[in-house]
């Protein structure tokens, strides 16, 4: 059995850590992406042998282990934000980003958690909705209604952001 787990992580890792990447940043993705396989190898007895496909199964643990992750990362935010003073720049990750970035990692950060997680596995990580549905243990139309939500959320926040007046823009990314 553990070779037959070899092909499944040769064959998802990089999907599995790209979905973390972008969801938790590169350098926490490392160790959720070790943590995901970890627990994948010591769960191997429950992957359903009728699945076509371990990606799901995998973005399911992953996005567990990140649901289990947040309220560190809630206090990181909340503790960004104060010494930063905007919760827009606390999501932003290490690294050079653009203001639309910035813009959308906090309209990202301020989604419910539930429909953060849909909107992410549909759109990074590549899940069709009824994939979703089985990966959260959630109805389909539980999946849509939240992505829907999600959408609208998103598209509100983003339509705010870019109807404020440039100058107010710059100076709220001047620390």
């Amino acid at each position: 059995m553990p070779q037959a787990f070899e092909a499944i992580f040769d064959r998802h890792f990089d999907a599995v850590h790209g979905y973390l990447a972008r969801r938790a940043g590169r350098e926490r993705a490392d160790d959720l992406a070790s943590q995901t396989f970890v627990v994948a190898f010591a769960r191997r007895a429950t992957f359903r042998s009728d699945a076509s496909d371990a990606r799901p199964w995998l973005l399911g643990i992953a996005t567990n282990l990140l649901s289990n992750d947040r309220r560190a990362e809630r206090r990181l935010l909340e503790t960004l934000s104060r010494v930063r003073g905007d919760a827009r720049v606390a999501v932003v990750q290490v690294g050079s980003v653009g203001e639309s970035d910035r813009d959308v990692a906090a309209a990202l950060a301020g989604l419910d958690p539930a429909q953060r997680d849909v909107l992410l596995l549909h759109a990074w990580g590549e899940l069709s909705y009824e994939e979703i549905a089985d990966v959260l243990g959630i109805p389909l139309g539980t999946v849509r209604s939240r992505l829907s939500r999600a959408r609208a959320s998103l598209q509100a926040e983003l339509e705010t952001v870019d109807a404020a007046p440039p100058i107010a823009r710059t100076q709220r990314e001047v620390w």
